[in-house]
């Protein structure tokens, strides 16, 4: 069974996912607003990701014996100014999720929870590829720019990496 510190990280970190289903949703709905309809598929796509994320973690916790609770989730933002906008917010947010997952794996560690450290290294994965997935789209945006076509061909390269991930 899990301890209560690891029990209450664990809750507080399916929450994070499921806030950051929530955020890719949010922001899926902006780009379909400003007829970017691939990066919406893209994100939509990542927010269905992020829920999976949360229902790996709300099981663990179930199958140890703990309670897995859900809190009450922020809103997030729904308004941004540019595609570049967006996933610069989706890559700040990416490090942040990296920070609370490296918490929770030095938490099991130092409870010497090993098993919960050993679920937790998919987790560790999982954010180096999500970081590197996103830092480079934001070099892509930087190389096509937000003006012009190239908010166009951006859009119809996410189409392509949503269809690929679906």
């Amino acid at each position: 069974m899990l301890n209560k510190r690891m029990t209450e990280q664990l809750n507080k970190q399916i929450n994070l996912e499921f806030y950051s289903a929530n955020l890719y949703l949010q922001m899926s709905a902006w780009a379909s607003y400003k007829g970017l309809d691939g990066c919406a598929k893209f994100l939509l796509s990542h927010s269905n990701e992020e829920i999976e994320h949360m229902h790996r973690l709300f099981t663990y916790v179930n199958e140890t014996g703990a309670l897995a609770k859900i809190g009450a989730i922020d809103e997030p933002a729904s308004s941004f100014n540019t595609i570049s906008e967006v996933f610069e917010n989706i890559y700040a947010h990416e490090c942040e999720v990296t920070q609370a997952i490296n918490k929770l794996v030095d938490t099991a560690h130092s409870e010497k929870d090993y098993a919960t450290f050993n679920f937790l290294q998919w987790y560790v994965a999982e954010q180096h590829q999500e970081e590197h997935l996103f830092k480079s789209i934001l070099d892509k945006i930087r190389i096509i720019g937000d003006d012009g076509q190239g908010p166009y061909h951006f859009d119809q390269e996410l189409s392509n990496m949503a269809d690929k991930t679906q």
